[in-house]
């Protein structure tokens, strides 16, 4: 292994089924399109179905031969997560990797189908129910892991807001996608807890890309200007980069349960992936408690560990 871990350090992944939401773009694709080449089954879990296909013919192109097929997931609603999930569950009864990239950054102030704050309702509850519903299938399955994308934004005026955790007396962009990113995190060491307790092979380990120049900056203010886009390529990791801390996280064999991983350059902005801390508050074993209660609450799912 060379000293910058790279995809050519991904193991042979024939024979895994793959789960990955969002994967139609950014470094998802990018994870997709690795995992495929491996051998892997994988599948596209996204919300829009023909972007979804597309992604599928790139990958086709690039790995001709690859096992990749597409599931239809809005995961700002629980209702298409439901769906969805039983349809998973019934195709892939051994599920030996799960990757719960999607999200959104920035949005105007909105709401999912249930309710949510669109923020958290995506990047924390969508991907907590969908992984509650889908734990079942990873956990007699040795070496199987959950990674869970996060983000250098959870260090970023972030807090977990009990008192109102769907931002309606105000509404703040970049501090609500900041504790939906916090979140992330606390469900990943929590369900690592969790597992460890049971006894499970699973593992659950978080991944951040720093800053990756994907369709997630289009929120970003100033992101339509001329000039934009080409100064973001300067200054940030491809999505190709910006993968390849979700990729070790997934397949790196000497990765732990509960470890984070992200870029090794200047404030984890960029660069290829390293082991790294998330900040002090995210540890907060009671905070991450409170948080996978009152989720099981919103949600209505229950994990059977």
């Amino acid at each position: 292994m060379t000293n910058k871990w790279t995809a050519a350090d991904v193991p042979d992944q024939t024979g895994r089924a793959v789960i990955i939401t969002g994967a139609n773009t950014g470094i998802g694709y990018e994870a997709a399109l690795v995992l495929a080449g491996k051998g892997a089954r994988v599948v596209l879990a996204v919300r829009n179905a023909g972007k979804g296909q597309k992604a599928i013919d790139a990958i086709a192109r690039k790995h001709p031969g690859a096992a990749v097929t597409l599931q239809e997931l809005d995961l700002s609603s629980l209702g298409s997560v439901r769906k969805a999930t039983d349809a998973l569950r019934a195709a892939h009864p051994r599920i030996d990797l799960l990757i719960n990239n999607a999200g959104v950054m920035y949005p105007p102030k909105q709401v999912t189908r249930d309710g949510f704050e669109l923020q958290f309702g995506t990047n924390h509850l969508g991907h907590f129910a969908f992984t509650g519903l889908l734990l079942d299938n990873l956990l007699e399955v040795p070496g199987s892991r959950v990674v869970t994308v996060a983000s250098i934004a959870h260090n970023i005026r972030a807090g977990i807001h009990f008192d109102d955790l769907q931002w309606e007396r105000s509404y703040n962009r970049v501090a609500a996608y900041g504790q939906s990113k916090l979140a992330n995190l606390m469900f990943t060491y929590e369900l690592q807890r969790r597992l460890a307790a049971k006894g499970a092979p699973t593992i659950a380990v978080a991944a951040h890309p720093g800053i990756s120049n994907t369709e997630l900056m289009r929120h970003i203010p100033g992101s339509g200007l001329p000039g934009f886009a080409q100064l973001a390529g300067l200054v940030t990791n491809s999505p190709a980069v910006g993968a390849l801390g979700t990729l070790r996280a997934a397949t790196d064999p000497a990765v732990t349960g509960g470890q984070y991983y992200g870029p090794s350059g200047f404030r984890e902005l960029v660069g290829h992936p390293v082991l790294v801390e998330s900040n002090a508050q995210s540890h907060d074993v009671a905070v991450q408690q409170r948080l996978w209660t009152v989720s099981e609450e919103l949600t209505g799912v229950k994990f059977g560990i």
